[in-house]
């Protein structure tokens, strides 16, 4: 399966609602994240249970979409552009625009990075 392919079926998936179950399907058991900040998260069990803290301060998801996806499948890497307006727990909602660009190995992410700025409450 092309990467182009996969990358959609991700953000599909993440797009319905099926963050946790997308993660679970498309990512490696020794995936490695770099988030925007420069933070570094290695390993499958611990950058899942950074999604599930994610998910948990979530109260409202009011919308979020891609705005653009490309693959370059010679290297097995994609790059999205997605966004997803959300009320926290806490009461305040923000609009978080991200670039993710995923290095896919044995059609399963096996690196990712995140380029954004950091949202402040709207």
């Amino acid at each position: 399966m092309s990467v182009l392919q996969l990358e959609q079926d991700l953000q599909q998936m993440a797009g319905g609602g099926q963050l946790l179950e997308a993660f679970d399907k498309f990512y490696a058991d020794e995936v490695v994240m770099h988030e925007g900040n420069g933070d570094v998260f290695e390993g499958k069990a611990a950058n899942r249970k950074r999604q599930e803290q994610f998910l948990a301060m979530i109260k409202e998801v009011h919308g979020g979409g891609v705005g653009a996806l490309t693959a370059n499948e010679e290297t097995g890497q994609t790059a999205t552009e997605t966004w997803i307006d959300v009320t926290f727990m806490d009461g305040n909602r923000i609009k978080m625009e991200q670039v993710s660009v995923k290095q896919w190995k044995n059609n399963l992410v096996e690196h990712e990075r995140f380029y954004y700025n950091m949202p402040t409450p709207g």
